[in-house]
């Protein structure tokens, strides 16, 4: 599918945005293994979300949605059934990475597998903490899915993370609660903390000391009634948005403000742009508030090592909104972007390139000078959402109508991007 994105003259009104999907993911894996009904509301309308729905209706989960309501009746720690048929998790390296470390510990073999994009990605950072724990995993060529787990008891472990994920490490906690004992984990640099506060919102005995995180096994996960902030990740674009159009004035309803995501607003303001968060409240253990933006000449800056890892998904609209700084953007120590659903250093840098923006492509990142313009172009998303909501924001900038081809990859995480993006374009 192609859209065809004319020049704005600025960005303005206030918009809501569907639920976080990193949130959602979580709630929705812990829920099906708590007892009792949870019901989730604002979940995540993205494909990937959906995604591990789909999955843990298989293993004999009761799921029943109403709108962006959710309500998942727990089957409890032991009470997953043997999936009839492979399971499918389609784009969605959440879906696989998290759940496995769920279905390591079950009395039965299970298969997942993923889409042409997902069966690229590597997944030997799951296979071997799991396979520590006791677990039996093969994939193909060793690392990629499909991946046949056979599942059983595990064993508690104390892992220390080569490189940060917060997947990786929910994986690990995940199969932490069906160990006899305390499983923990260290990570390099602390990566976003959603697992260990939905861990406690259900009832798990969790402790964090610096960067080591420790779960007891065997607990007893009790349902709860949850709300999803707004994602974050996807607000990201719309502020870059309003950053890169002169004249623009946004505000953004119920963001998830949670302190291991806010570097994306730190950097932004540090960068010189205008930024107003009225109140903050806490729902569910996450922190929530509307965000408020008005157009802001920006310095430019550098992204590198922890703040990396911070704003690894931000990254690649971040780099559209460099080529229009006083002093462009530096990214680097960010190879794991080469490993995404595209390789996002060579996509990025492509676009830019088609776009008339001068961008030079590193082993580990990507360097824009700043003080450039957008020329109108065909943009190829190659599959990737986030190129396509990243390059769509460009478009708004450029010096005529440029189209976006293959923008329905937009929907793995923001189905209602298009129309969003209608609504605050003048």
């Amino acid at each position: 599918m192609e859209r065809r994105i004319s020049p704005a003259r600025a960005i303005a009104g206030t918009i809501s945005l569907p639920g976080d999907k990193s949130i959602s993911h979580r709630y929705a894996l812990i829920s099906a293994i708590a007892g009792g009904t949870s019901r989730i509301r604002n979940y995540s309308t993205g494909a990937d979300c959906h995604s591990t729905l789909g999955c843990l209706r298989f293993l004999g989960v009761d799921i029943r949605e109403e709108g962006t309501e959710v309500a998942i009746h727990g089957r409890g720690l032991y009470g997953l059934r043997r999936s009839a048929a492979d399971l499918d998790a389609g784009n969605s390296g959440s879906t696989i990475r998290m759940l496995s470390g769920i279905l390591a510990a079950q009395p039965f073999p299970t298969r997942i597998f993923g889409d042409e994009s997902l069966s690229r990605r590597p997944m030997l950072r799951i296979m071997q903490p799991l396979e520590q724990m006791g677990a039996r995993i093969a994939a193909r060529d060793g690392k990629f899915p499909p991946l046949e787990i056979q599942g059983g008891p595990l064993r508690p472990i104390d892992y220390r993370m080569p490189v940060p994920s917060a997947q990786v490490k929910t994986c690990v906690l995940f199969a932490g609660l069906y160990a006899d004992g305390c499983t923990s984990v260290t990570e390099p640099v602390r990566s976003r903390d959603h697992t260990e506060i939905a861990l406690r919102e259900f009832g798990a005995d969790l402790t964090v000391e610096g960067s080591r995180i420790s779960v007891a096994g065997r607990p007893t996960l009790a349902a709860r009634e949850l709300t999803v902030p707004s994602d974050l990740s996807s607000a990201a674009f719309f502020l870059a948005a309003a950053l890169l159009v002169p004249g623009s004035e946004l505000s953004i309803r119920g963001v998830g403000l949670n302190p291991t995501r806010s570097a994306l607003l730190d950097f932004l303001t540090g960068m010189g742009a205008r930024i107003r968060i009225p109140e903050l409240e806490s729902v569910n253990g996450e922190l929530i508030g509307d965000i408020q933006l008005r157009h802001s000449e920006l310095r430019g800056g550098v992204i590198e090592g922890a703040l990396t890892a911070a704003l690894i998904d931000e990254i690649p609209v971040l780099a559209v909104l460099g080529a229009v700084t006083e002093e462009g953007l530096t990214v680097r120590d960010a190879s794991e972007l080469r490993i995404k659903e595209t390789d996002r250093i060579r996509t990025v840098v492509e676009n830019l390139r088609r776009m008339g923006v001068e961008a030079g492509e590193t082993a580990d990142g990507m360097v824009i000078p700043g003080r450039q313009r957008f020329r109108a172009a065909a943009i190829d998303s190659f599959g990737d959402h986030r190129i396509a909501m990243a390059f769509a924001v460009a478009a708004l900038a450029a010096d005529g109508e440029s189209v976006i081809r293959g923008a329905e990859a937009a929907s793995v995480s923001f189905p209602e991007f298009w129309d969003t993006l209608a609504q605050c374009v003048e």
